[in-house]
């Protein structure tokens, strides 16, 4: 089973292009420092300060590592030629709880780029996947962790 593209917007493309190059550069260098401090004290087998960062190195190359991969599935969508008459990742899309009249407006983004308090919600959570391929005027009755609710989909904009 191949791994499946993930869309960003060119702010969240940016951000994962600049966490992996820090990683990279000061994560590396910052565990090295402290290997070599660590090293410095002697005897190493019963070194609880090397091990610690031998283990943290582990950690910081297996987030590299995770990042590279991400990145290497990223895919950039121009936000220009969003079609804006269906709901698809990056549509900005304003919704009315039927029960409560409330009204909440999401942009549909991939899972690494969700910020739910920047109203980011993933196209994996359970909304944004109801809210998937609807249109304007649609109702969408979805599952969450509270139960089943229901949507009616009042505008659609990116």
């Amino acid at each position: 089973m191949g791994k499946k593209n993930s869309y960003y917007t060119k702010e969240g493309l940016e951000k994962l292009t600049n966490e992996l190059a820090t990683l990279k550069s000061k994560g590396r260098s910052d565990i090295a420092k402290q290997i070599a401090e660590a090293r410095d004290k002697g005897d190493l087998s019963e070194n609880a300060e090397y091990d610690a960062a031998k283990d943290a190195q582990g950690h910081l190359e297996a987030k590299i590592a995770k990042l590279e991969e991400l990145m290497s599935y990223a895919r950039l969508i121009d936000e220009s030629k969003i079609d804006t008459s269906f709901v698809s990742i990056l549509s900005k899309v304003t919704i009315k709880n039927k029960k409560n009249g409330a009204s909440v407006t999401y942009m549909l983004v991939s899972e690494e780029e969700a910020d739910l308090k920047a109203g980011k919600i993933s196209t994996q959570s359970p909304i944004g996947k109801g809210l998937l391929g609807k249109k304007k005027g649609d109702s969408a009755k979805i599952k969450t962790p509270a139960g089943e609710m229901e949507f009616e989909i009042t505008n659609i904009g990116s």
